[in-house]
């Protein structure tokens, strides 16, 4: 290489580590990394996990003033294959060539630019974190709707009608985050977080992902503490009687099911838009 990446590549590279460190990921410049067949010298090397999965990325860093060839990607996908890399990422400064794009399609070779690599895997750690409040909104419907629907009534988790005007209703909660997560992965921003409750928390529109997992750990924290009282009461009054079942017409209402219908209309609309109306 010339004097334009001895210049640059080091800080280059050095760029490409913080931006994995600032993800919560563990990064590494100028490794050797054990194959199959042979040792390879790894630009940046990334240990991460993903959805519960330990996963190992190496990046290559071309401060180059040329477009990365064909070659250049055939080359990296033979090394992610001797070292069993999830994935491998080509950081260039200078772009790439058509041929290089056809070698990586289908493959686990992955082609950007900085600004490219830090958008693209900025939507991974979201789509992550996202999963997790997925998860965590699927435990705790089951938790709340495990106790008959008289018992939540009596102890303040809803009202006669699920929805409307009052002060705490677990099925509006549920409804407004699973209704957010699924605006957050096709990232429709602003998110409308408006309820009708009057106990409830954070603000009313969410303008970033920062903004909506903030009023998602308010409002779940929140609703822990309200279903963790109210079952300490019903346990104190020998109501906690919690039955293990969800009606289909209960479940339905909420989760997957809602989720799903959400992603068939951003599916089937034209503009790929959606508002908020609930």
């Amino acid at each position: 290489m010339d004097t334009y990446k001895t210049a640059g590549w080091f800080k280059f590279q050095e760029d490409i580590k913080e931006h994995f460190l600032s993800l919560g990921a563990d990064a590494e410049t100028n490794v050797s990394v054990q194959g199959a067949r042979t040792i390879h010298d790894v630009d940046v090397l990334v240990r991460t996990r993903f959805l519960g999965e330990n996963l190992q990325w190496i990046v290559e860093a071309k401060h180059w003033k040329t477009k990365i060839t064909k070659l250049h990607v055939l080359a990296l996908r033979t090394i992610a294959d001797d070292v069993g890399a999830d994935r491998a990422f080509i950081v260039s400064t200078s772009g790439f060539q058509k041929g290089a794009y056809e070698a990586a399609d289908n493959t686990n070779v992955t082609l950007k630019t900085f600004k490219e690599l830090r958008e693209h895997t900025r939507e991974l750690v979201e789509s992550e974190i996202l999963e997790s409040y997925k998860q965590r909104l699927r435990l705790t419907e089951k938790r709340c709707l495990a106790h008959s629907k008289s018992r939540r009534i009596k102890y303040g988790l809803r009202h006669e009608r699920v929805f409307g005007s009052g002060e705490f209703s677990a099925a509006e909660i549920l409804m407004k985050a699973h209704t957010a997560i699924v605006l957050a992965e096709n990232r429709q921003y602003p998110i409308d977080l408006e309820m009708y409750l009057t106990d409830r928390k954070g603000e009313s529109v969410a303008y970033s992902f920062q903004q909506l997992i903030n009023w998602l750990n308010l409002n779940l924290n929140h609703f822990d503490e309200r279903l963790l009282k109210a079952e300490w009461d019903m346990a104190k009054n020998g109501d906690y009687i919690p039955s293990g079942k969800i009606t289909q017409s209960e479940y339905v209402l909420f989760g997957d099911a809602l989720a799903e219908a959400l992603r068939l209309l951003f599916s089937n609309s034209h503009d790929g838009t959606y508002m908020d109306r609930t």
